[in-house]
């Protein structure tokens, strides 16, 4: 019973493997823009064969209900890449030095600017008096009943003071 289960099991991995090596039928991403495979426009055919970047060989797909796409394009357009002259120049007409010339525009102008807001006013500052007090020094010598400080302790074991 565990060898058939087995033997399912490895034959139900083992197809979708074989899947792959189907056919695709293409559709671009965008449309009004051509999918080209080798001077050929694939868009909405079918193409048979494994290829892409994703391998690391090259084999030639066959391509079912594709048309060939010309190497330049046909518009009336100048390309210099192409090698040849325009079919037309610039139709450029001088006119008469005595011709009516157009009203004037009317003048336009726009400016723009940008600044901060006033600063808040600030709370009345406390008053310093012009002559502080004299800062008053504590004694430094140890008062009978008091715990000694241990910050005023010196760091040399020799000067600390005897028990």
């Amino acid at each position: 019973m565990r060898a058939g289960i087995g033997l399912a099991i490895l034959i139900g991995a083992a197809l979708p493997a074989y899947a792959g090596e189907g056919f695709d039928i293409i559709i671009p991403g965008r449309p009004g823009v051509p999918v080209i495979i080798n001077g050929v426009d694939v868009s909405y055919a079918v193409v048979e064969g494994d290829f892409g970047l994703g391998h690391g060989y090259h084999r030639q797909p066959t391509v079912y209900g594709g048309r060939y796409v010309e190497g330049e394009p046909n518009v009336g357009h100048y390309y210099p890449s192409l090698g040849r002259k325009p079919g037309y120049g610039r139709l450029e007409i001088d006119p008469p030095a005595n011709r009516i010339l157009p009203k004037p525009a009317e003048s336009y102008h726009q400016s723009w600017s940008a600044e901060s807001a006033p600063p808040k006013p600030q709370p009345p500052a406390a008053e310093i008096p012009l002559y502080p007090p004299p800062v008053i020094v504590a004694p430094q010598e140890r008062v009978p009943g008091m715990p000694p400080d241990p910050a005023m302790r010196p760091l040399n074991p020799e000067l600390r003071p005897s028990r």
